[in-house]
């Protein structure tokens, strides 16, 4: 039996690392009271999807396993019950909390709101995975995969959320739309990952991981671009 005290660093050190990743990149740093109110934020929304998926054992057709699943019940499940549903409840954090905040004026700032509420959620995920497995090899394939899956999806969402706020303090009428794509490009991607996954084909396994390299690889990309976007708008000013 592993130490739990080693399955707790497991589950939360990559966590921790990201984090640090992402806030040494930011250039002029954002109040750490913020950030971790943001990371408590993404916690909460953890707990509300756990309240929901709870629903999920009293709906028939809802209560069955992906693999007593056929693949259209498996795409409808990976994009809609986990996909939508998980990012919805980040985003409703990020856009209340974070798009709105009186910080908000650069455009890496919402990029850091978005992660550390997004990986607030997968704190509490990874813990209840790592935990009550008892072993090292979820902590680590979640450490790999689900982890910086979530934060990826994160930097999408923060970047369209940026690109939202522009538009909408010059009066451009594209805000809204990014505002919708700030919510429905992490949810394409966060179900990519889960469909090839709960699916057991072979085929979608290899593209899995094709997947997650080119995801990994932009994702890296666009954060670095951005934070060396050092843009302070003049006319972002906190939304009521």
């Amino acid at each position: 039996m592993v130490p739990l005290s080693i399955l707790v660093a497991v589950a939360i050190l990559p966590i921790i690392l990201i984090c640090l990743y992402v806030y040494s990149k930011d250039r002029d740093k954002e109040p750490l009271k913020l950030l971790v109110k943001l990371f408590f934020l993404g916690i909460l929304a953890c707990v509300l999807v756990l309240g929901l998926s709870v629903l999920e054992y009293f709906i028939p057709g809802l209560n069955k396993d992906t693999s007593q699943m056929n693949l259209i019940e498996v795409l409808i499940y990976s994009f809609i019950n986990v996909a939508f549903v998980e990012e919805f409840f980040k985003w409703i954090m990020v856009y209340n909390f974070g798009y709105k905040s009186k910080y908000f004026d650069q455009l890496y700032d919402i990029v850091v709101y978005a992660v550390f509420v997004s990986l607030g959620f997968a704190f509490l995920e990874n813990i209840l995975y790592v935990i009550p497995q008892g072993t090292l090899k979820i902590g680590i394939i979640r450490a790999l995969l689900a982890v910086p899956g979530h934060a990826c999806d994160a930097i999408f969402m923060g970047y369209y959320l940026s690109i939202a706020r522009i538009y909408k303090n010059r009066n451009i009428k594209m805000s809204k739309r990014n505002v919708l794509l700030s919510l429905l490009v992490p949810t394409i991607l966060h179900g990519i990952y889960d469909f090839c996954l709960f699916s057991s084909i072979p085929a979608l396994i290899f593209v899995f991981f094709m997947f997650i390299g080119v995801l990994y690889a932009f994702s890296l990309s666009k954060l670095n671009t951005i934070s060396k976007e050092l843009i302070r708008d003049k006319k972002m000013k906190p939304i009521k």
